[in-house]
């Protein structure tokens, strides 16, 4: 089972993504961890990345496609997997069409006001790095990190403009990829505006179906 999954910032789909790697027993990659690790192992791709972003560039697709094909390459891979964060431009998935096949694309879709809402919301540690939410995940203390008691701040990117920014990026990037998902006939819609365990269920009911 090769999955794509798709969905703007705050979807959720990197949480489902975890859990469904998790309960299948399926790899999940993750674009971002793998420039990372990349990175961190001194590869020639990882050394081609750090160049690209320590330079302020955006890594090109030629790149960010062979880092997914050499990973898509390893053993674990061979029965499954779930792609995050890749693709994210119709190029793109016309690049992994001649890497691999693909089962389903799982769209997560969810109102604009209930990202921005989950968006804004967040707060993140200064000192440890740990994620809160007022409203669905919030510190014992406001503004106080419950782990190490450092201070909690909103990120620029989470202020409410800058996610109607970020959202107006992401439907003109990937309304072409959807579409191009669509007429393969493999596109899976999930409302993902309920809890994380909701969203879960219903993607494995789709999945299984």
């Amino acid at each position: 089972m090769n999955l794509v999954f798709l969905g703007p910032p705050g979807a959720g789909k990197g949480t489902v993504a975890v859990k469904i790697s998790e309960e299948l027993g399926i790899p999940h990659i993750s674009t971002g961890d793998l420039f990372r690790k990349a990175i961190k192992d001194q590869t020639e791709l990882g050394k081609k990345v750090k160049s690209i972003l320590d330079s302020g560039e955006l890594v090109p697709d030629d790149v960010t496609v062979a880092l997914v094909q050499e990973r898509l390459n390893q053993d674990d891979t061979k029965k499954a997997f779930i792609l995050d964060g890749f693709p994210r431009t119709s190029p793109q998935a016309e690049a992994l069409d001649t890497i691999t096949d693909l089962d389903t694309a799982v769209n997560f879709s969810v109102a604009d006001e209930v990202l921005i809402d989950r968006l804004s919301g967040r707060r993140v540690c200064k000192n440890c790095g740990a994620t809160y939410h007022v409203k669905f995940a919030a510190p014992i203390k406001e503004g106080i990190c419950d782990s190490c008691g450092g201070k909690l701040y909103t990120r620029q990117d989470d202020a409410p403009e800058a996610i109607k920014n970020r959202l107006e990026v992401y439907y003109r990037q990937t309304q072409p990829l959807i579409d191009y998902y669509q007429k393969k006939g493999i596109k899976t819609d999930i409302d993902a505006a309920g809890s994380p365990d909701q969203v879960l269920t219903a993607t494995l009911k789709a999945l299984r179906a």
